[in-house]
């Protein structure tokens, strides 16, 4: 007799029956399914038709991409066979050739820059004018070198949510009659059961950048996304993903589960109060493409620590988490004292 064996719709790790559970479950992603859950969504990827071509884009991206390593950091960057990367954009170390790229890191979809460098270094010089403690050598020539064409590796999923919810809605009017003020209180059973596709949710697949770094810099245009073409990292740099799906999809899941929940919420009106009893939201299938999405990039080294900063590389949107000059924040500080210390003394001796 075959054995059958299950792949979780989330992350394609495989399922295995909990006993406790009595239900499959993902040990990946941390996913379960019921049998019946498992058998739809199994016959809809059944009736799907694979891509033939899919082999032979394999085989070009790794004959036409390079990837070098740095020693330093442990960062692996990806470029085309064109170009020589001489430093490492995370730590400023320099990096060495260590190969070619396996085919089986071509992405789906690639959103091309809009922003010219020349577009970037004047948002960013923007950006620091309005932060007087910034050090000095923040916004020097010699940092401004640093700043980094850079396709940033994301997840990005569409999620079938399995939305399950129960509360009470109140509905309170009150009216005056005679010398009295009568309130009445009608409450009504709300039940929400509903699948939601919540789509085009990214998460970055590089542990070296921040998570909230990235999402501060959404949303991106997916409209715009092309087919995957080696053209595109011309003169730019490239991530490989070192986070894989099951390594995102508890970030997935969460705001998918949220997207989820907001529509409920928002399906739900004209009470005065909704008191919730019961909700859930399940993601029950999982649908991947794998983007390099477009980000100017820039890391600055001050008293030891790193601090970046980025640029939505189509939509120009910007974030980072700038460095403090303690000098001047201490000579601005001792300055505003000074001058507060001579009002004082003003109205002092003028009270006198």
């Amino acid at each position: 007799m075959e054995a059958v064996q299950y792949k979780c719709p989330n992350c394609g790790g495989e399922l295995q029956f909990k006993p406790d559970k009595q239900a499959f479950g993902c040990d990946f992603c941390l996913s379960t399914f019921t049998e019946a859950e498992i058998k739809e969504v199994c016959e809809k990827a059944e009736n799907s038709i694979p891509d033939p071509n899919e082999q032979k884009q394999q085989d070009d991206f790794a004959a036409h991409t390079m990837l070098y390593h740095c020693g330093s950091c442990g960062a692996e960057i990806i470029t085309d066979d064109n170009q020589t990367a001489t430093f490492c954009y995370y730590c400023h170390e320099p990096v060495i050739l260590a190969g070619r790229m396996s085919g089986d890191f071509k992405p789906n979809k690639v959103i091309g820059f809009r922003l010219t460098r020349e577009d970037a270094l004047s948002a960013f010089k923007k950006w620091c004018k309005k932060r007087i403690f910034l050090p000095k050598s923040f916004n020097t020539d010699e940092q401004l070198e640093k700043m980094t064409g850079l396709y940033v590796p994301f997840w990005v999923a569409d999620c079938d949510v399995k939305a399950d919810y129960s509360g009470i809605g109140k509905k309170v009017r009150s009216w005056v009659s005679g010398n009295y003020r009568y309130t009445e209180t009608r409450e009504y059973k709300i039940i929400r059961r509903a699948d939601i596709l919540a789509s085009g949710i990214p998460a970055d697949g590089e542990s070296k950048i921040d998570d909230l770094l990235m999402e501060s810099i959404e949303p991106f245009d997916y409209t715009q996304a092309k087919d995957f073409s080696m053209s595109y990292l011309s003169g730019f740099l490239a991530d490989k993903y070192d986070v894989d799906k099951a390594g995102v999809f508890p970030r997935i899941k969460n705001r998918a589960s949220q997207a989820a929940k907001i529509t409920i919420n928002n399906s739900i009106g004209g009470y005065t109060s909704v008191v919730p009893q019961s909700e859930s939201y399940r993601v029950m299938d999982t649908k991947w493409q794998y983007m390099l999405l477009p980000v100017w990039f820039m890391t600055y080294k001050h008293n030891g620590e790193i601090y970046s900063f980025a640029i939505n590389g189509q939509t120009g949107k910007l974030a980072g988490t700038p460095p403090l000059d303690k000098l001047k924040l201490g000579l601005f500080s001792l300055g505003i004292g000074i001058i507060a210390a001579v009002i004082i003394g003003l109205i002092a001796g003028g009270m006198l």
